[in-house]
This record gives structure tokens, sequence and C-alpha cells, in this order.
């Protein structure tokens, strides 16, 4: 058991979660929670390591035969995990890219992509709605942050391992769309139409930029249609996440009704 936070390989663990240049150079990312490692695990990532805690654990996540558990003391729990009530389980995970070439697209997609996202909670957030959305994929463009970030694996609860997500350029995007006959909705102000005007049925990608800066012309230029929200008040815009979840269950909204008629 290690019972000391002074340990070489919580010291390793700890910068693991805090430095994303450590996460590349070893090709390891940290899960916190017994939900989170449950759904990597589903997703058939590979665990190598898992620090447990018995005394708070109440009941054990069924791992691989092959992956190490390293039991360690509560104090030092305390330490390296993030927030309470995660069921005394931290993991370390072997990092695996996926590619647009590697996603399994149903016969009528429905994509989120964001372009240049910096804050891994919004993208966490827009994780859990694409879930709840049933969507194919979530497709970061010239991301700002690292998709193993440890704020944006908890932020998304788990949905980083339940929806397809993917790290591109925007040529690679724009031509994978534009090769599959997947319709480019832009999110944006300028020159568009209220949202729930605009059919959502088909093969759709659905594409938002920064709230600072909103989407590049090269976006703008490629799209289809470009849709916007209503806003009523003194404001202009909302957060990217939330924006998210209102234009994806739109395209639920529409689906359904198709499906009834049919």
């Amino acid at each position: 058991m290690i019972t000391s936070t002074q340990n070489q390989r919580i010291k390793h663990l700890l910068l693991l979660q805090q430095k994303s240049a450590q996460r590349r150079a070893d090709g390891l990312f940290v899960v916190e929670g017994r939900r989170e490692v449950e759904h990597c695990l589903s997703a058939g990532f590979t665990i190598k390591t898992a620090f447990v805690c018995e005394e708070i654990a109440e009941t054990q996540v069924p791992l691989p035969q092959d992956v190490e558990v390293v039991p360690v003391a509560q104090n030092v729990y305390e330490r390296i995990a993030y927030r309470g009530g995660t069921e005394g389980i931290v993991a370390v995970v072997a990092v695996r890219q996926t590619k647009l070439s590697d996603l399994k697209l149903s016969s009528s997609p429905l994509i989120v992509v964001l372009e240049s996202v910096e804050k891994p909670g919004n993208l966490g957030a827009v994780l859990r709605s694409a879930d709840a959305a049933g969507a194919d994929a979530v497709v970061v463009c010239d991301p700002l942050t690292d998709l193993f970030n440890p704020n944006l694996i908890r932020s998304a609860v788990g949905a980083l391992f339940t929806v397809p997500c993917v790290a591109c350029s925007t040529e690679e995007c724009i031509a994978f769309f534009k090769e599959r006959s997947i319709q480019i909705l832009t999110a944006q102000l300028q020159d568009s139409r209220l949202y729930y005007d605009t059919p959502m049925t088909g093969p759709t990608a659905i594409v938002m930029g920064t709230e600072a800066t909103g989407l590049t012309e090269q976006w703008r230029k490629a799209a289809d249609a470009h849709i916007r929200i209503p806003m009523l008040g003194r404001l202009d815009s909302l957060n990217v996440s939330v924006s998210a979840a209102i234009l994806l269950f739109e395209a639920v909204r529409q689906r359904q009704i198709q499906i009834k008629e049919k």
C-alpha cells in the first residue's frame, strides 16, 4: 500500500493530471471515478494501473486481470482525487486517438463540430449533450485543449468514452463531410436563419466556434446553411455547450417527428 503522497508513482500520476506534455510524452491519461472507469473499459480503452482506496471504495470495479491494482491510503487518495464521491478509484489509461476514418456513422449521422475550443469544461458539457442526443460523434477542429485533460473527463462524466471524439484540422473535417454528403450547418449571427426553420433530418454536422471570435471564414464558406438561435435579451450569444444542446435536440425533435410520420 502506498501511504505517502511523496511516493514517485503518486508524483507521476499528479504530473499526468496536471501536464498535457507529460500525457503526450507517456501516452497516458487519468480517469477518476467508478462510473467513468466502467465507461472507459466498455469503450475498449486499456487501463494500465488502478489506484484504489479500499477505505472509500464500497464495491470493487471489475477490472481485467492484467490491470495492476495499487492500494493507497485515504490521505493519498484525497491528494490524487479532484472530487469526493468518486468511489475510491483513480486509473491510469493508455491514450487512444480516434481518426475521422475510424468513425462508424449511421445512415443519417448527426455530428457536432467545435472549432478551436479552449475550455475543457465546455467540451465536456458538449460531449454529455451529444451522448444524450444520440449523436454519432463530436469533432474538435484545431483544438486548443487536450482531449484527455482531466477537467474535460470530469465534466463529461464518462461521455468522452460513450461518444467518439476526434481531433483534426478544419480542412480534413470539411473534406470528410463533403465526400459523404453530410450537410454543414454553421451557428452564426450573420447571414443566418432561425435554427428551427432548417431541416436536420438528413446527415448533418452542426458547427460552432468560440464565443469570443465565432467561426473562421473557412467554415462559413463551406456551410450549406447558416443558423442562429434567437437572442431576445441584451446579450448576443450563449455558452457554446448550451447552444450545442439546443441545436442537437432540435435535430432530435425533427427526426422523431419524421419517424412518427412514416
